[in-house]
């Protein structure tokens, strides 16, 4: 029957796991002594099918979705234009009017409000809901892709860490190196991939 809570919540993965997966256990045998141990590479399970698809999140700020030739508009977006032409594309996507929380939203897929950015990361502020911080208990969309196997970067302006935190002496724990990178060599976000 449609409306029941099941229908709500996400199935859950294979063989009944969540996420983060647990680690995998070594395939080491341990003896009482070195010479008695049996040492063998674990084998980390690949969670991808061989035709997963590339992933590509692109935000662009401060332009109406009318603008692009894409969706409708006048300005030619030829590269844009032949990814959409390739793949999938959403244009009913719920922005804020503002840069970080619009960019919280997407890269968690919840309310702005709900993941402390209810305002630009320069005025977060100590308010439910301002913090300017995505807690720990909101994974962003590439933490979940990399528990997969997929390698993740990002490219342009982040705008999501607290100014006061944006110093050469961190806190980095809302860098995008953290929230969004798989090698934690870049340092700017949108842009997932396989």
């Amino acid at each position: 029957m449609p409306g029941r809570v099941d229908d709500l919540v996400a199935p859950r993965l294979l063989g009944g796991e969540t996420l983060p997966f647990a680690p995998t256990p070594s395939a080491s045998i341990a003896g009482r002594t070195l010479q008695e141990s049996t040492y063998a590479q674990r084998v980390i399970p690949r969670r991808l099918p061989e035709n997963a698809p590339n992933i590509a999140i692109v935000l662009i700020d401060d332009a109406g979705p009318g603008s692009p030739t894409t969706f409708g508009g006048e300005v030619r977006t030829d590269t844009m234009d032949r990814i959409c032409t390739e793949g999938v594309s959403y244009n009913r996507f719920h922005t804020t009017a503002m840069c970080s929380p619009t960019r919280a939203s997407l890269l968690t897929g919840r309310n702005h409000h709900q993941i402390g950015n209810g305002q630009i990361a320069e005025l977060a502020n100590d308010w439910d809901g301002y913090a300017g911080r995505i807690p720990r208990s909101s994974a962003t969309m590439a933490e979940v892709l990399k528990q997969y196997g997929y390698a993740t970067s990002a490219f342009g302006k982040w705008h999501n860490t607290p100014a006061e935190e944006t110093t050469a002496v961190g806190p980095f724990e809302n860098w995008p190196t953290r929230k969004v990178l798989t090698d934690g060599v870049n340092s700017k976000p949108s842009l997932l991939r396989r």
